[in-house]
């Protein structure tokens, strides 16, 4: 009784946290602008379930990709096994599941193989980040706690796979030996490997091995369950309404700001009152384009939340193959830190922020990097998840041109022209034909 009171307070204390980790970065979500996400509901569904659920565009990059789906696979499918871990810490039961016979021992077998395989994958991927040079792992935006974070969550699911291992190694030893409360049943094609280094313990050695590696076990996801919300590895849950809300729009086109086109169509209106007063309302001027996270759309605060942090966006960015400093990895990195602050703000002054002199244009993200980005949407085709940090750049951009009057040389030049000539170009649209008759 004791035992399952100890697990209650430990299943309790887990879900807690999470729940209150998950209204914390809902509050912040929230903080964005509105955004509506609930047409093409179809299409929407049939991207989640090739993207997010049958991981569609992992494989552009095979190693990774094959790696990925397996860590992804055992994750997914070995939560059928930690159902039963829940049934059994709650109600004082061992393997509560066994009377599935034939059934039982082909997913414990599969459960097995799968951890396996998942901690293949790690180790191919701590290698991969630690001890070899690949560009977009080694970069400078993923110095510090992005790295660190990373090479955690590998380690510490190595650590919950072996212990799954382990518990099922000293199960099938208690099984033989018939000791008491240990039912025959289950298959064990990979933990039988581990099973040399405990056969030799005593009738209770192999009980408090198995009963102590199924506590680190159980105890390990819950703190992973804690620890997730915190980090780039949330994806793990966000993927899927992140996907689910990807922009099905034709790649490139751009969406019209609401009060520009307001202006533009009453322009275009012959019948329209040029004079005629918005209803009052005590709700501040929309903003040109984005200055502060904020004034993000809630879509691109998930987005940000989302962010893996891979690196693929990145390594396809034609500005930062030619040494510019911009990083769509490090617009959303930067954009997430910067909600993050302000929620922060928000949460120790009683849910209400106060501007505290810092803009995530200027202080997170240089005029240079949003300047150095080409429009050219590597970077959304890319992200395995539909991610798109070009939508920030761009409207961070339509700030600095709107609000501040802001723009490169080259740029403002181009408006000029436009302005006077109907064309980018600088020569009268009378001349734009000359250069055919030039031998």
């Amino acid at each position: 009784m004791i035992s399952q009171l100890l697990f209650l307070l430990l299943l309790s204390t887990g879900i807690f946290f999470f729940a209150r980790r998950i209204g914390v970065i809902r509050r912040n979500i929230k903080s964005g602008r509105a955004w509506d996400g609930s047409d093409r509901t179809s299409e929407r569904w049939a991207t989640m379930a090739r993207v997010a659920l049958g991981q569609g565009k992992m494989t552009t990059r095979p190693v990774a990709g094959v790696m990925h789906i397996l860590i992804y696979a055992g994750f997914v499918i070995i939560n059928i096994e930690i159902l039963e871990i829940l049934i059994d810490g709650l109600f004082g039961t061992h393997r509560v599941f066994a009377f599935l016979g034939p059934v039982y021992d082909f997913l414990i077998a599969s459960f097995e193989w799968l951890a396996a395989g998942v901690i293949l994958a790690c180790v191919v991927f701590f290698v991969r980040r630690n001890g070899m040079a690949i560009a977009r792992l080694a970069s400078n935006d993923l110095k510090g706690w992005p790295s660190l974070d990373a090479n955690i969550i590998l380690v510490v699911e190595v650590l919950l796979m072996f212990a799954f291992l382990s518990m099922n190694a000293a199960d099938a030893i208690a099984q033989s030996r018939g000791l008491e409360h240990y039912v025959t049943a289950g298959s064990f094609p990979v933990s039988s490997w581990l099973m040399p280094l405990y056969s030799g313990l005593s009738d209770a050695g192999v009980v408090a091995v198995e009963r102590g590696m199924w506590w680190f076990h159980i105890a390990g996801v819950l703190a992973f369950l804690v620890y997730v919300p915190y980090s780039k590895h949330f994806h793990i849950i966000l993927a899927f309404p992140n996907t689910y809300y990807s922009n099905l729009n034709p790649s490139g086109q751009m969406d019209n700001m609401a009060a520009v086109k307001k202006e533009v169509d009453l322009m275009m209106d012959p019948n329209a009152d040029p004079f005629a007063a918005d209803p009052p309302s005590d709700e501040p001027p929309a903003p040109f384009g984005v200055k502060d996270a904020p004034d993000l759309t809630w879509k691109q605060l998930l987005e940000a939340y989302t962010c893996t942090e891979c690196g693929r966006c990145t390594s396809e960015c034609p500005a930062n193959h030619t040494g510019k400093l911009l990083s769509p990895r490090k617009i959303m990195m930067s954009t997430r830190d910067r909600i993050e602050e302000i929620g922060q703000q928000r949460e120790a002054n009683g849910g209400k922020w106060e501007p505290d002199g810092k803009t995530l244009l200027g202080d997170w993200i240089t005029e240079e990097e949003l300047w150095a980005c080409t429009s050219c949407q590597a970077c959304v085709e890319a992200c395995p998840i539909n991610i798109s940090p070009m939508g920030v750049i761009l409207d961070m951009r339509r700030s600095l041109i709107m609000e501040d009057s802001k723009s490169p040389e080259s740029i403002t030049s181009m408006f000029n022209n436009i302005e006077n000539n109907g064309a980018p170009w600088a020569f009268p649209a009378g001349s734009r034909g000359d250069w055919t008759q030039e031998v």
